[in-house]
């Protein structure tokens, strides 16, 4: 806490146009005191304090400087992100006075634990690694609490992994990981260990694979629902930039498109939400070349339906099978996606793209 005493009795003497001999008259003590008081060398008595207090007719509060905090949870937990911001170690000291003051609150004591993760792997503290690991046990204990369906004892102990990994402790890390890997989420982490710091190659790239496929379904699930929103607002540039890269990001994770299965469905999928903020900038040419070929897809995966992985750059060991929510054919996703949109005339389009294939 910065004490400002000296500087405001300077300031406040300044603002009475008194010299320091005037208010050491005031105040009945030397010049020799008030000099030292403005300079730092010295402390005026509490009394003295207060009695300045009520001449300056201010508060004991402003005479010191000190203003008070708002040391409420949710105001002290903003400003200890507003130090995190900042990378300022003061932190650490807010995170445990808040902690000292809401010992068994879930989200004080996960959050605090935050702080010391941040501090603990961005400056290879271990110290401050432990901490974070005893805080997020402790949050564990307290998950009952939670509120945010973000958060779940499984993403706790992913965090938990992640720091063991950070402090070189593979092993922990990727004991904790594989126990706790519900539906694949922490896939992606249990292959990059294992694929480095172990000679479990053809482990690694079952863990690898599946999290690159459902890594991918996220993000492109990600960009259309992005996408839908940006044409809603008539951003139609932004939403041009985002369907391209779920149209790369399909072609990128296909081996290549001379054998139909459910990539087919992903490609028509992209390619026409791609073709409409094309169509509403004037380029109709482009957008229908877009639906053609997203027309092209569909009654290829249509009259075959195959719901396998099989034509991706990375080779799928046993059959996965995957589905999408929008509908079984990959007309009916399309479809689906396309009425998001909410505009009948390129939904014709659509249907007239479709007509046109043999």
């Amino acid at each position: 806490m910065e004490i400002t005493l000296a500087e405001n009795v300077r300031r406040l003497r300044k603002e009475k146009h008194l010299t320091q001999e005037q208010l050491a008259e005031v105040l009945g003590v030397t010049t020799g005191a008030v000099y030292k008081w403005e300079s730092g060398m010295s402390v005026p008595d509490i009394s003295l304090i207060v009695e300045m207090a009520d001449f300056f007719d201010t508060s004991v509060d402003v005479m010191l400087g000190y203003k008070r905090k708002d040391n409420r949870r949710e105001a002290a937990s903003r400003r200890i992100e507003e130090l995190l911001r900042t990378q300022d170690p003061e932190a650490l000291t807010e995170a445990e006075k808040l902690l000292k003051k809401y010992p068994n609150d879930f989200e004080v004591v996960r959050s605090c634990a935050m702080v010391y993760g941040f501090f603990g792997i961005g400056e290879g503290n271990e110290t401050n690694s432990r901490r974070a690991l005893e805080l997020l046990e402790q949050s564990r204990m307290l998950i009952n609490q939670n509120t945010d369906p973000r958060t779940s004892e499984d993403t706790i102990v992913a965090d938990i992994a992640m720091l063991h990994e950070a402090m070189h402790e593979s092993d922990k890390a990727l004991d904790i990981l594989m126990k706790h890997n519900p539906n694949g989420v922490n896939s992606d982490a249990i292959g990059i260990i294992l694929a480095t710091e172990t000679d479990r190659t053809e482990e690694a790239k079952e863990y690898l694979v599946e999290g690159i496929v459902r890594g991918a379904f996220c993000l492109l699930n990600s960009l259309m629902g992005e996408a839908v929103i940006l044409c809603r607002e008539e951003n139609y540039d932004d939403a041009k930039k985002v369907m391209a890269i779920g149209r790369d990001l399909v072609r990128g994770i296909r081996r290549g498109d001379d054998k139909p299965d459910f990539m087919d469905k992903l490609s028509a999928l992209s390619l026409a939400m791609l073709a409409y903020p094309y169509e509403r900038t004037g380029e109709h040419e482009e957008a229908c070349a877009m639906l053609s070929k997203a027309a092209e897809y569909v009654c290829r995966f249509d009259a075959t339906p195959d719901y396998r992985l099989a034509e991706l750059i990375v080779e799928v060991n046993g059959p996965m099978i995957m589905r999408d929510m929008l509908g079984n054919s990959a007309r009916e996703s399309v479809e689906s996606a396309l009425r998001y949109l909410r505009d009948e005339e390129f939904f014709k389009l659509w249907e007239e793209a479709l007509a046109k294939q043999p």
